[in-house]
């Protein structure tokens, strides 16, 4: 879902039950091996310490996003201060917020990603309200049957 939640704010959430622990799913968020596979190639770089650096590379090391990390709860919560450098007008609007919290809910665990910006109207809200159900549906797939959904390489066109 993607809206404007405020006048000065733009905001895409969605929640996700997946059959695993949260333990597995904190690996899987943040392991390089296993993020390749289901974010079409792409790896995250960073150690998931608050205050590390953090960036998001296509498979060929290109910078598609950079940012820090601004919170990391191993496994239940990762806060990203993210920003888009690939794109320039995308780049152009700054820094947004990415928060995943992962929940156990009986034999799941609920996955609940939150992405912002503090601008209305956002472009790079728009992009990812299209990109992490693509990534989310993966890893789900992925962490529930040993494959992906969609296999397809992230080409950074």
């Amino acid at each position: 879902m993607s809206r404007d939640v405020q006048a000065n704010e733009s905001l895409f959430v969605y929640v996700t039950y997946i059959r695993t622990t949260p333990a597995e799913l904190w690996t899987a968020l943040t392991g390089r091996a296993f993020t390749e596979r289901y974010w079409y190639g792409m790896h995250q770089e960073s150690d998931f310490r608050a205050g590390s650096p953090w960036q998001l590379r296509f498979a060929d090391g290109r910078v598609a996003d950079t940012g820090e990390i601004v919170e990391a709860d191993p496994p239940h919560r990762l806060v990203i201060r993210w920003r888009n450098v690939f794109r320039p007008e995308l780049a152009d609007e700054g820094d947004s917020l990415c928060t995943l919290e992962i929940e156990a809910v009986e034999q799941a665990v609920k996955l609940t990603v939150t992405h912002r910006v503090a601008r209305p109207g956002s472009k790079f809200i728009e992009a990812v309200s299209g990109g992490w159900p693509r990534i989310l549906s993966n890893l789900k797939t992925l962490l529930e049957t040993g494959e992906v959904l969609m296999p397809l390489v992230a080409t950074g066109a």
